[in-house]
């Protein structure tokens, strides 16, 4: 399955049923101009190989998750802003925030996540991406 990903491309792995998240991704994916970005749900099969070979603990992450198979895995307010360095202007501005150290953004983040099935909700199931947007998802 991470096979599946072409080297030029990032994975983002997101939680399926979060609305924010789910947000997230549409968000990115409409601000994608370079089309740099493809997307799968930590819930996926996918997710599962990524979880195990970075061994991640799935009951401690409330993150997403940026892959590739140069750079690695990336988490929480490193791989938001990450995603933002390649979004267009001026998402890209977003950078700036690199200067507060991680400990601080992952703070912030970490409440962000914590709270976040209260503030936005969550679905049932993972989203299911429409027929136009499934060539940017991996199964």
């Amino acid at each position: 399955m991470i096979q599946a990903l072409p080297k030029h491309k990032q994975l983002i792995l997101f939680d399926g049923i979060c609305n924010l998240c789910n947000a997230s991704v549409l968000y990115v994916i409409k601000h994608d101009k370079a089309n740099r970005f493809m997307f799968a749900p930590l819930q996926s099969e996918v997710g599962k190989q990524i979880i195990q070979k970075f061994n991640v603990d799935p009951t401690k992450t409330d993150s997403i998750l940026l892959y590739s198979e140069e750079k690695g895995l990336t988490v929480k307010s490193t791989a938001a802003l990450h995603i933002a360095k390649h979004l267009s202007f001026p998402r890209s501005l977003m950078t700036v925030f690199f200067i507060v150290p991680t400990f601080i953004r992952n703070w912030v983040y970490d409440f962000v996540a914590k709270n976040r099935y209260k503030w936005y909700g969550k679905k049932d199931a993972c989203m299911i991406p429409t027929p136009e947007l499934k060539a940017k998802f991996l199964a």
